[in-house]
């Protein structure tokens, strides 16, 4: 093998690995961006989830909450500010907020029996 031809071949070789490395450089900025974008998606979907997990539960309790009368829905929400309105201590305000199953069951009753 002469020097010229031996320069020739180191030449092209050069070249080959340069474009390989060029290749590699463009592959691996890719692979990064792939990377990135494929964390962020994650991170949305893992919000979306959770978001539909709260429509759920609000469509939910909604759900309940339709199911009971205008009037008892009144007498929920008396109970829920901390006063009695079972038949027994209707009006006097719950100490500490305690439950009273006689309240529940004035509000509950007949709705949950329908069922």
């Amino acid at each position: 093998m002469d020097k010229r031809s031996l320069y020739d071949g180191l030449n092209q070789l050069e070249q080959k690995m340069q474009h390989n490395l060029t290749e590699l450089v463009e592959m691996k900025a890719a692979l990064l961006e792939l990377v990135e974008k494929n964390a962020t998606l994650e991170m949305e979907n893992e919000r979306l989830r959770e978001r539909i997990r709260e429509v759920n539960q609000k469509n939910a309790s909604a759900d309940e909450r339709q199911e009971l009368s205008i009037s008892r829905m009144n007498l929920e929400k008396i109970y829920e500010d901390g006063f009695h309105v079972c038949n027994l201590l209707y009006g006097s305000r719950r100490e500490h907020d305690e439950p009273c199953a006689f309240c529940l069951d004035v509000i509950y009753r007949e709705s949950k029996q329908g069922k």
